[in-house]
């Protein structure tokens, strides 16, 4: 996929309250949830992502600001069924990232005896750079008879040390990430999507995401997550396609079908926000290993210096052996490097007084088995962080290669 031009990432007031209500609405609602951007079209507006290409949009596309996720279960045995819905999918799919509705004239001009054929929210909305992505989990190939198809990759993710997992938002058949830079955009797309698929899938969890907590190009500065720290300074980025290539992109492997896609690892890591905010600056500095203002590793000036994990002060080292930045660190994982894409979440409260907030993990990965476990054991078992975080939710898919212009979500596997 190529590289991507910067968008205009301006925040309007329409866009604040539609946040807020979308995201109320949705939660109370037990909502449904989606995804994220691929390349931009040739001469088409600014705010659209080309659907189609060699990979899927959504993956190394620059992170948009809004994120829904949605993972499904399938609801029927008839592949035929299953196939027929993927094949309306992708027609809708492809219209609403160019800002159509669902069905030409969907909302109001049906009928009025009628339901409408798309739900209306985003009428004189933009497509606001929305990014459709889709994955399939270990149980689609069971069900359809395919466990000779399925990745040898793609299997459940092991129980880590520390996770308290919840199995109402973990796992799924398959999963859809949509990815906007208006919330109601992303609600929207999900909603109608799984309207559709009524009768063939049915919402398993889902989860509404604010603020990308990692940036995916070059031309976009690094954010913050909800402990207050730059996130992601080090994750690889659009621009360097030989990285793409060696971490992200599936080039040979066990099926052919899953060249040029990708695998999606999720995890909702609930943040202990309140013990957090009671710890002081130079403990929080030390369990990440970097500069709360600045973002420099910790004994450096720069954000984007490379970390010193050699350099000892009065005290020990610079960076702690159990600091956060150190036991993710490619340096500290023998090269190995993922390709992030989350976003924060607040989800009201536990209760108990606290918040139901963290972070919504997202990394794609050419071999979840051989990069995202051996990273998340090491932080596991070390991790100094592992006092304010808990891992609750978790999920892998494998997101097939993006579309020719013949093709629907999912063909190279049931064409």
């Amino acid at each position: 996929m190529s590289s991507q031009e910067p968008r205009n990432n301006g925040f309007s007031r329409r866009r604040l309250f539609g946040a807020v209500g979308a995201g109320a609405a949705l939660v109370g609602a037990g909502a449904i949830a989606g995804g994220c951007a691929g390349p931009r079209e040739e001469g088409a507006a600014s705010d659209v992502v080309a659907f189609r290409g060699d990979h899927q949009a959504g993956i190394v596309t620059p992170a948009q600001d809004r994120m829904h996720f949605v993972a499904f279960d399938v609801t029927t045995d008839s592949r035929d069924d299953f196939v027929t819905m993927l094949r309306e999918w992708t027609l809708m799919a492809e219209r609403l990232t160019r800002g159509e509705e669902t069905f030409d004239g969907g909302a109001v001009d049906a009928g009025e005896y009628k339901p409408p054929t798309d739900t209306g929210e985003a009428l004189g909305l933009s497509a606001s750079s929305l990014t459709l992505t889709i994955g399939f989990g270990p149980g689609l190939f069971t069900r359809f008879g395919l466990d000779d198809m399925r990745p040898a990759s793609l299997a459940d993710l092991q129980h880590f040390p520390g996770d308290n997992l919840d199995p109402t938002r973990s796992g799924g058949d398959l999963c859809i990430q949509a990815c906007a830079d208006d919330p109601q955009v992303a609600v929207h797309a999900i909603r109608n999507l799984a309207r559709v698929g009524f009768g063939t899938v049915s919402v398993k969890w889902s989860q509404l995401g604010f603020g990308r907590t990692s940036s995916t190009s070059t031309s976009q500065a690094t954010p913050r997550n909800l402990f207050g720290f730059k996130d992601g300074t080090a994750n690889l980025k659009a621009e360097d396609p030989g990285a793409l290539d060696e971490f992200v992109w599936v080039g040979d492997s066990d099926q052919e079908w899953m060249r040029g896609g990708s695998f999606l690892v999720a995890r909702r890591i609930r943040m202990l926000i309140e013990s957090w905010d009671r710890t002081v600056l130079n403990e929080q500095e030390r369990v990440i290993g970097r500069s709360k203002g600045t973002g420099a590793p910790l004994g450096l000036r720069d954000e984007f210096d490379d970390l010193d994990l050699e350099s000892k002060g009065p005290h020990g080292f610079l960076i702690d052996k159990d600091a956060h930045v150190r036991l993710a660190s490619k340096e500290e994982l023998g090269g190995v490097q993922l390709l992030r894409r989350g976003y924060n979440f607040t989800d009201g409260s536990d209760g108990f007084g606290h918040l139901d907030a963290g972070l919504f993990f997202i990394a794609y990965c050419r071999d979840p088995l051989t990069q995202f476990v051996p990273m998340q054991l090491n932080l596991a078992r070390h991790d100094a962080m592992n006092e304010y975080i808990q891992h609750v939710g978790s999920a892998v898919f494998a997101c097939p290669p993006g579309l020719g212009q013949s093709d629907y979500w999912g063909s190279t596997l049931f064409g």
